[in-house]
């Protein structure tokens, strides 16, 4: 009979006007990996936080080896050998690694002084015992998103966890990188015996690594299932509530024209660094160009500079032969470009606007909905966004509510609504599918399936492999701001262009 390490007996979690987590009761057993999935905003981010102590349960109770929990906070959490590992890291940059690894908890000299030596020894051989072997001495900047993951569990072990909680671990590694950890994770479960939960949306790693799965949906628990039992199709079935497909999205033959042509491209990052280093590519009409690599690579700086909201620094940029350097975002948007931004409540939205007023923005200047680009057509502007609302499927109690109402999903909608409303002959997309949950996803990947089919030139960035892979009719990989690979799809497999994505060109085995 397994041994209960965690038991959670009816927790009930509220927020105002939220209920993040719906009377909630599972165990989990010592020495297993644990998985918890869902769409977002089904509640397995807060449940695990309530595990850490963050937010208390507002009902039911939480037992950490049979005894019940009192207290929650963080620091009663590693009392109780509870570590969590954040999805974005909460790493000091200018410190060294054994530095970061003991703060709160650094070994003094004369009870006074930081003994930096024994700290330095102390993590390397916490380093060594389990198998995440680094140098103390580096500083994190300096080091890899995988090293710097190593780091963030040294932290949780150096306590004395053996409870670790992964939220979304593999989100910034590459292929190479996830294998790395998978096979870290799964020595300190079977040679270690700790136990490891992971939250994740990526359902073929959920396969790979977990013991069994936990599916979530709008708060609740629907089912905890052995993995060997599920399949991807069986669990983002049991996540969305309805069969999702993910067939093969038809693809027609209609490469023409180059609409996007750069030429060594040049730009500064916001640091005033060299973001870009010389990038030179082009896109044909009826093509997808994905762009794969770790971020911070130069994906942000080439599609800003592409639609003019970075100052080229150096190279040219042509969008249908017109040379764009120095234009603006409206000018290059006359020209044909339509732009979806990473960032889709900084840059996508106007979250206090109604939805009718974000389909409109862009718009607002054309005669079809306006008077010498001042009186505005009203009725006009609303059958339009009514159209859009239904044409791509945006989920919402009316098309005067606020954008910021919206789930992140809808919101991502809205904006993709609107910018393939333009119908121009040219796309830049970043990021489209961030946030957004697996029924949406397959949506809107037919959608930008459905623009290349009409002829448009595709830029796409994507920290998702898998939605670089499924979409793109050739791949580009960045590094410190380089190009490293260039592929037709198919000429690679997603682990060897992990190595192009680490800068490792001609690495043995690609």
């Amino acid at each position: 009979m397994p041994e209960k390490i965690i038991e959670l007996k009816n927790v009930t979690k509220k927020f105002p006007g939220v209920l993040a987590n719906d009377n909630i009761s599972l165990d989990i057993n010592k020495g297993e990996i644990f998985a918890v999935v869902g769409e977002n905003g089904a509640g397995k981010s807060t449940l695990m936080k309530t595990m850490y102590g963050i937010h208390p349960p507002t009902e039911g109770e939480v037992y950490i080896r049979g005894k019940k929990i009192q207290s929650f906070s963080p620091k009663s959490a590693i009392e109780n050998g509870i570590g969590m590992v954040h999805q974005h890291f909460m790493l000091v940059p200018s410190f060294t690694i054994a530095q970061n690894v003991v703060l709160g908890m650094e070994p003094l000299k004369d009870k006074v002084l930081v003994d930096q030596k024994d700290a330095n020894e102390k993590v390397k051989s916490v380093s060594v015992q389990y198998g995440l072997e680094i140098d103390p001495t580096a500083k994190i900047e300096d080091m890899s998103v995988g090293v710097q993951q190593r780091v963030e569990i040294l932290k949780t072990l150096y306590r004395g966890a053996d409870i670790l909680i992964l939220d979304e671990p593999t989100a910034v590694l590459t292929p190479q990188e996830t294998e790395d950890l998978f096979r870290v994770i799964r020595k300190l479960v079977d040679e270690m015996g700790k136990t490891v939960i992971i939250i994740t949306h990526k359902l073929n790693e959920v396969l790979a690594i977990s013991d069994r799965v936990a599916v979530m949906r709008q708060g609740k628990l629907i089912g905890v299932h052995q993995t060997s039992d599920m399949t991807e199709k069986s669990l983002a079935e049991m996540m969305v509530g309805r069969e999702v497909l993910f067939e093969e999205i038809d693809r027609e033959e209609v490469e023409g024209d180059v609409l996007i042509r750069v030429e060594d491209l040049k730009a500064l990052d916001n640091r005033g660094f060299e973001g870009l280093r010389g990038i030179s590519l082009e896109v044909r009409a009826g093509e997808i160009l994905g762009v794969a690599g770790i971020e911070g690579n130069g994906q942000t700086e080439l599609i800003e500079t592409l639609s003019g909201m970075r100052d080229i620094k150096g190279g040219n940029v042509y969008m249908k032969d017109i040379r764009i350097n120095g234009m603006s975002p409206r000018k290059i948007r006359d020209i044909g470009v339509a732009h979806i931004p990473e960032d889709r409540l900084v840059m996508g939205l106007s979250k206090d606007d109604s939805i009718t007023e974000n389909m409109l923005m862009g718009s607002q200047h054309s005669s079809e909905f306006s008077k010498k680009g001042v009186h505005l057509k009203m009725d006009k502007i609303r059958e339009f966004a009514s159209d859009l609302i239904k044409k791509f499927d945006v989920r919402t109690a009316g098309q005067d509510v606020s954008a910021g109402s919206l789930s992140g999903g809808n919101m991502q909608k809205v904006v993709i609504a609107r910018e393939f409303s333009f119908n121009t002959p040219i796309l830049l997309i970043a990021q489209p599918t961030r946030g957004v949950d697996i029924g949406a996803i397959e949506f809107i990947h037919e959608q930008i399936v459905k623009k290349r089919n009409e002829g448009c030139a595709i830029l796409l960035l994507s920290a998702e492999l898998d939605e670089i892979f499924r979409l793109s009719d050739r791949i580009i990989t960045l590094y410190e701001g380089h190009i490293t690979g260039n592929f037709k799809n198919g000429e690679i497999n997603k682990k060897d262009i992990g190595y192009y994505m680490t800068g490792h060109r001609g690495q043995e085995g690609v």
